[in-house]
């Protein structure tokens, strides 16, 4: 699937959670939701974009936006992941990246100069409504969050 551009319907998922517990978008209705795909727990860029949505998520939260990290690891990493950076925030299991097919956020990228397929690093502000307000592909993890939390205005 191709990307999401502003106005798409945010494609509908219900993925397990670190604990086992199934989580929905469908469950965020009637109100914003950030969801985040990263290639892979404790690595350098993934683990500096999560402690820095950790670090705003006091913000996130005053803004009554929740946050929903996806990756394909499962949920006993997430559960280690979360303890060892304090994260609180829930981190989601797509372990066949159907989702982040879904999105437009697994395919075809360059890793150090080589093409290679997983996820495209990306960011979505999802709206009350179920649509895509704002698409962030191919992020820097560094900063990411700030730039995500200013658009939600907080």
């Amino acid at each position: 699937m191709g990307k999401l551009d502003v106005g798409d319907t945010a494609p509908a998922f219900t993925l397990p959670d670190q604990d086992g517990h199934d989580v929905s978008l469908a469950h965020f209705a009637g109100r914003q939701v950030v969801v985040y795909f990263y290639p892979k727990d404790d690595t350098p860029g993934c683990t500096k974009e999560a402690c820095q949505f950790n670090e705003n998520l006091t913000a996130f939260t005053r803004a009554k936006v929740p946050v929903l990290g996806i990756s394909a690891d499962p949920a006993a990493k997430h559960r280690s992941f979360r303890e060892k950076y304090g994260l609180r925030f829930p981190l989601l299991t797509d372990a066949d990246h159907a989702v982040g097919e879904a999105y437009g956020a697994w395919g075809e990228k360059t890793m150090y100069g080589k093409k290679t397929v997983g996820v495209i690093r990306s960011t979505f502000l999802v709206g009350a409504d179920g649509a895509v307000v704002r698409a962030w592909y191919h992020v820097k993890a560094d900063g990411h969050a700030a730039k995500v939390l200013a658009e939600i205005g907080g």
